[in-house]
């Protein structure tokens, strides 16, 4: 997979990616305008170019407050995350190359407010989004949003995701519709953070186009 062509989906504005997009702004607008007030931690995990988080903190009133750190492995995308963060005048957004499923990359700014897991679910096995869920209840603090996705491929994972948060004491905040083509949630941590440790691996990142075949090849009937 080619993931920095896969992102030129985002610029065209009625694909699905470009709606997705768009709905995972619109909640880390609420995250932020609903925020108290004071310093804001954000960690965003498989940051890619970093479009949902450095394209709405450009212009919003809290931008300042806000340290984000980005994580993502590929360097293309990091250097256009890097790009964009400069020319946005945020000097608070770190970007890091690296593997974001480990956890020594948010040890600093764990518990945060603000949690991003966009563009992963789709892409690991459902062990490695259930025990993501769980390490989330470490990244994010009490009252910090987390906002995810998840296509909607059959089988659609989006109910038992969300099932998997609010067994971890998230409260659901905003979920997209069955039939918008994507899925885009939003969920408030209620419970109280535990200790994030280092040299833990969240998730093996497998890629949407190796378990799409993986599940074809399960359904072909042979002879």
């Amino acid at each position: 997979m080619d993931w920095q062509a896969w992102h030129d989906a985002y610029d065209i504005p009625d694909s699905r990616l470009a709606w997705r997009l768009r709905a995972v702004q619109d909640r880390i607008r609420d995250a932020l305008d609903t925020a108290l007030p004071g310093p804001l931690r954000a960690i965003s995990v498989c940051a890619g170019q970093g479009r949902d988080l450095i394209d709405v903190l450009e212009d919003h009133p809290r931008r300042d407050d806000v340290r984000a750190r980005l994580v993502e492995l590929d360097p293309g995308n990091t250097a256009a995350a890097r790009d964009s963060a400069r020319r946005a005048g945020l000097t608070r957004v770190e970007v890091v190359t690296g593997d974001a499923s480990l956890t020594d990359h948010y040890l600093d700014l764990a518990p945060a407010d603000l949690v991003l897991v966009c563009g992963v679910f789709g892409n690991v096995v459902d062990a490695d989004i259930e025990r993501t869920i769980d390490i989330c209840t470490r990244l994010c603090g009490p009252g910090g949003t987390v906002v995810w996705t998840r296509n909607r491929a059959a089988p659609d994972r989006v109910p038992l995701v969300c099932d998997w948060f609010e067994k971890r004491g998230f409260e659901r905040l905003w979920l997209s519709e069955p039939d918008a083509g994507y899925g885009v949630g939003a969920h408030r941590f209620t419970g109280e953070p535990r200790e994030l440790a280092p040299g833990h691996r969240m998730f093996d990142f497998v890629g949407y186009d190796v378990l799409k075949a993986a599940r074809a090849d399960t359904r072909t009937v042979r002879p």
